[in-house]
C-alpha cells in the first residue's frame, strides 16, 4: 500500500476548490479536501510543494504516523494553511484505507450511532416577509432545521443573506467570495451597525416563531460581529424564542470572551469554524464555555484531528456541529457525515447543497432525505473526482466580503 502518486487538483465549478488525490501502487485511489475560501493557492502550494514529495513511497495504511510526521516534522505547526494540507493527506489515507477495508468510513470509525445526521439549512431574506418564504421553501426541501439570517434596515447588503446584493448584483447562494468583473480583483467592502443590527434581530426571531411555532429548531450566525457585551445582550433577548444555538457571537481568538456570555444567557453557544487545532477548544471545552464544536474536516487536520476533538468534547457534555457551507467540498462534506454517523455526541450536520457544477465534478453518494444525511455505504468516503470535469473550470480569484463601520473602520466579521 505505497504511495505512488500524489497530484493537487485546483478546480472552479462556480466557486474554488483544492483536492488532494493519492494513488496507491496498487491503484487505489484517496481523496481529500484542502479548500481554504480565499486563500485556495496557498494550500494547493502546500500540498505540491512542500507535503506531496514527503508522500511518495510512504506506506498508506499508517495514518496516525504520517500525520504526527507532518504536523511535527514541519516545525511550524498549527495555522490554516498547514492544518487544510494536513487535513487533505488524513482524509485521503481514510480513504484508501476503507476502499482496502471494502467498507465506508464510518464502519472503520466504530459503526453507524443513528440513522442518519440531522441538517440544518440556510433560509434568508431582506426583509421579513422574504425570510419567511425562505424558511417554507426549506421546510418543502425537507429541512426540519433552519439557520435564519436576514437585511438588516438601513444597510444595502448583508453577509450570510443570500437575495443581498454585492458586486455586480449576484447572489450570495453558492459563493459568497466575489470574483472579478472587470480591473483587479479586491473584495466587495460592506457596510455594518452592530447597533441597528441589535435592536433588528430579535423581532425577526419573533416573526419566525409566531409563523412556523415553537418547535421547529432555529439558529442563527453572529459572524463574530459583536462585542462579548453586546453578545451577551443578544443571547439574552433571544431566550424567549429558544434557539437551538448562537453562532460565532464574537471574535473566535478571544475565547475569555466566552465567560461573559455564558454569565448572562442561556441562549446555546456555538463556535469554532475559524479553528484549526484541538489546542483552539481547550479553555472552551474544558469550562463549558460553548455547546457545540463548529470545526470542519478540511479545516482541522482531517479525520483523525476531528475524532479526537470531538471525543475531548463528549467528555465535557459538548456536542459536534460541524461548519458545512459551500466551500466545504463535497468530498470534506462526506469525510463530515462518515463522522457524523459515527461519534455518539453528534449535535447536527450544516447543509448547503452544492451547485450543479460542483457536482459534476464531484460525484457523491451521500443522500438527503427526511432532514437527514446519510453518507452511503459505498467503500471509503463515496465521493469520486471526475478530472475531465475538473479540467473545465480554471481557478477564478475570489474574496470573502470586508465590513466596514459607518466611519470607515474596518470591523470584525
Amino acid at each position: 500500500m505505497k504511495i505512488e502518486s500524489a497530484e493537487t487538483v485546483v478546480t472552479s465549478p462556480g466557486r474554488n476548490f483544492v483536492t488532494l488525490r493519492l494513488v496507491t501502487a496498487d491503484g487505489v485511489t484517496g481523496l481529500g479536501d484542502a479548500t481554504l475560501n480565499g486563500r485556495e493557492l496557498a494550500v494547493a502550494s502546500y500540498l505540491r510543494d512542500h507535503v506531496a514529495p514527503l508522500l511518495i513511497g510512504r506506506d498508506a495504511r499508517n495514518i496516525e504516523d504520517t500525520w504526527q510526521y507532518l504536523y511535527r516534522g514541519a516545525y511550524w505547526r498549527r495555522g490554516p494553511v498547514t492544518m487544510a494540507a494536513i487535513a487533505a493527506v488524513d482524509t485521503a489515507l481514510w480513504d484508501i484505507k476503507a476502499k482496502a477495508a471494502g467498507m465506508p468510513l464510518y464502519q472503520l470509525l466504530g459503526g453507524a450511532s443513528r440513522r442518519g445526521a440531522l441538517a440544518y439549512g440556510h433560509a434568508s431574506g431582506r426583509d421579513v416577509p422574504e425570510l419567511l418564504d425562505s424558511v417554507r421553501a426549506h421546510l418543502a426541501d425537507g429541512y426540519r432545521a433552519i439557520r435564519v439570517q436576514t437585511g438588516i434596515p438601513g444597510l444595502d447588503s448583508v453577509y450570510g443573506v443570500a437575495s443581498s446584493a454585492a458586486g455586480s448584483g449576484e447572489r450570495y447562494d453558492y459563493e459568497p467570495a466575489r470574483r472579478a468583473t472587470g480591473g483587479p480583483v479586491l473584495p466587495v467592502e460592506e457596510t455594518w451597525d452592530t447597533r441597528a443590527y441589535l435592536r433588528h434581530v430579535p423581532s425577526v426571531f419573533e416573526a419566525v416563531r409566531e409563523e412556523f411555532g415553537p418547535e421547529l429548531p432555529l439558529l442563527h450566525d453572529g459572524h463574530h460581529r459583536m462585542t462579548p457585551i453586546q453578545a451577551a445582550k443578544l443571547g439574552k433577548s433571544l431566550e424567549p424564542y429558544d434557539l437551538f444555538w448562537l453562532e460565532d457571537a464574537t471574535p473566535g481568538e478571544d475565547q475569555a470572551a466566552l465567560r461573559l456570555i455564558r454569565q448572562h444567557t442561556t441562549t446555546p453557544l456555538a463556535i469554532g469554524e475559524v479553528f484549526n487545532s484541538v489546542h483552539d477548544y481547550t479553555t472552551l471545552l474544558a469550562e463549558r464555555l460553548i455547546d457545540y464544536v463548529r470545526s470542519a474536516v478540511t479545516h482541522t487536520g482531517g479525520v483523525t484531528a476531528m475524532k479526537k476533538l470531538l471525543d475531548m468534547a463528549a467528555v465535557h457534555g459538548i456536542r459536534s456541529g460541524m461548519h458545512g457551507p459551500t466551500d466545504i467540498s463535497p468530498v470534506g462534506m462526506a469525510a463530515q457525515l462518515h463522522l457524523d454517523l459515527a461519534v455518539h455526541n453528534f449535535g447536527i450536520q450544516e447543509y448547503m447543497r452544492h451547485s450543479p457544477h460542483s457536482l459534476e465534478v464531484f460525484r457523491t453518494s451521500y443522500t438527503f432525505e427526511d432532514g437527514l444525511l446519510h453518507p452511503s455505504d459505498t467503500p471509503g468516503l463515496g465521493v469520486e473526482l471526475d478530472l475531465d470535469a475538473a479540467g473545465r473550470f480554471p481557478y477564478e480569484p475570489a474574496y470573502l466580503p470586508v465590513n466596514r463601520l459607518a466611519d470607515g473602520t474596518v470591523h470584525d466579521w
